[in-house]
C-alpha cells in the first residue's frame, strides 16, 4: 500500500510539474509558400523561425516577395519580423520590425513598465501594454504553443500600426487537405475584429509541429489572399 501511494504521488508531482511547464518550445523551421491575391497567383511567401540570442529566444520573419508582372509594381519585398521570447505557453514580443517599402515600423515592448514604444513611418508611438499583448507575427507562435497545449483563449490583444486592438480567435475544428507536402490533418483556427468581415483562417498541422500550411484571408465571403505550403525545412 505504501509503495503504490508513493508511487501516486510521485506521479501526481510529474503531471503538476508537466503542467507547471507547459508544452515544449516551438522548433526552428523555414516554410515557402505560394501567395495569392483574389485566386491570381503574385508572387511566394517565406516564414522562418530561428532560435535567438538567448534561452527560449527566438526570431520569426515574415517575407512576401512579388513575382512575374506584379514585381513590375511591387519591387520591395514586404518584411516583418519579431524578437520574441517564450516560455512554456506563453509567448512574448520583445520587438518588432517591419517593412514593405512604403511604410516603416519599429517597435519595442517594455514589460516591465508595460509600455510599447517606437515609430510607425515616422511617427512617434507610446502606448500602455494589456496583459498577453502580441505583434503581428508573434500572435502565429502563441496560438501554436496554445494549440500544443489543447486550448485557445477566445480573445487576444494585438498591436496594430499605432493601436492595440482586440481580436475574436476561434478554434473551428479539424481539417484533412491536400498539400504539396501531401494531405495533412491540420487544426483550423480563425480571427477577426468583433463583428468585424474580415477573416483571417489558418490550417495548423500538428505532425510538422503546428506549423502553419495554409492561411486564407476574406472579406464579406471573398478570398483577397492566400498563402500555401510548398516546401518545409528544419
Amino acid at each position: 500500500m505504501m509503495k503504490r501511494l508513493a508511487m501516486a504521488a510521485a506521479l501526481t508531482c510529474c503531471t503538476a510539474q508537466a503542467a507547471t511547464n507547459g508544452p515544449p518550445a516551438p522548433a526552428p523551421f523555414a516554410a515557402h509558400y505560394l501567395a495569392q491575391w483574389k485566386s491570381i497567383s503574385v508572387g511566394v511567401s517565406d516564414l522562418s523561425l530561428t532560435q535567438g540570442a538567448g534561452p527560449g529566444q527566438f526570431i520569426y520573419t515574415w517575407r512576401i516577395s512579388a513575382r512575374g508582372i506584379f514585381h513590375l509594381f511591387y519591387r520591395h519585398d514586404v518584411v516583418q519580423k519579431s524578437w520574441l521570447t517564450v516560455e512554456g505557453a506563453d509567448v512574448r514580443p520583445d520587438t518588432y520590425e517591419a517593412d514593405d517599402g512604403s511604410t516603416r515600423m519599429h517597435l519595442a515592448f517594455d514589460w516591465r513598465r508595460g509600455r510599447v514604444s517606437g515609430t510607425v513611418s515616422g511617427k512617434p508611438v507610446d502606448l500602455d501594454l494589456k496583459d498577453g499583448t502580441q505583434d503581428i507575427m508573434s500572435i502565429q507562435i502563441q496560438v501554436m504553443q496554445d494549440l500544443r497545449e489543447g486550448r485557445l483563449p477566445a480573445k487576444f490583444w494585438i498591436i496594430d500600426k499605432d493601436q492595440i486592438k482586440d481580436f475574436d480567435y476561434q478554434l473551428v475544428g479539424e481539417a484533412r487537405i491536400h498539400t504539396a507536402l501531401g494531405e495533412l490533418a491540420t487544426m483550423v483556427v480563425t480571427s477577426r475584429r468583433p463583428g468585424g468581415d474580415r477573416v483571417l483562417t489558418m490550417w495548423f498541422a500538428p505532425s510538422l509541429g503546428f506549423v502553419p500550411v495554409q492561411a486564407i484571408r476574406t472579406r464579406g465571403g471573398n478570398t483577397e489572399f492566400a498563402m500555401r505550403i510548398q516546401r518545409l525545412s528544419r
